[in-house]
């Protein structure tokens, strides 16, 4: 989203093609940061990816208090041991706050692990 709004406020000829996340089985979004986890924090890093669903079923069944929900999963990190940078519900179209019911949304998250620092989004 950055980045195509980028190349349209600069008029650069360049189409932006998304792509789905890669996934492992459990979960984790595939990255060159994974093999910096221990056996341990690679067991454990799927929690992040589960949390950002726990999220997007909450707001599906009805939830709209975002900060609560952020709260939330933050605590649910810390308890496990994480460090986290940041769990955040966005609109998808522009990553501002959630404007009303009906915007597309994203939750975002990134999280250290030990030494590595996950990234992962779920959009609803």
């Amino acid at each position: 989203m950055v980045i195509r709004n980028m190349t349209r406020q600069l008029a650069l000829p360049i189409a932006i093609i998304g792509g789905e996340t890669v996934r492992a089985e459990d979960g984790l979004a595939l990255s060159s940061r994974n093999g910096y986890l221990s056996a341990a924090e690679r067991a454990e890093a799927p929690h992040l990816y589960r949390l950002l669903n726990e999220i997007r079923a909450a707001i599906r069944g009805g939830r709209t208090d975002y900060a609560v929900l952020e709260n939330e999963a933050i605590s649910g990190l810390t308890a496990a041991g994480w460090k986290t940078d940041y769990v955040a519900v966005r609109q998808q179209s522009d990553l501002a706050m959630p404007k009303g019911v009906n915007a597309p949304l994203v939750v975002l998250a990134a999280s250290r692990l030990g030494n590595t620092r996950l990234i992962d989004n779920i959009e609803i």
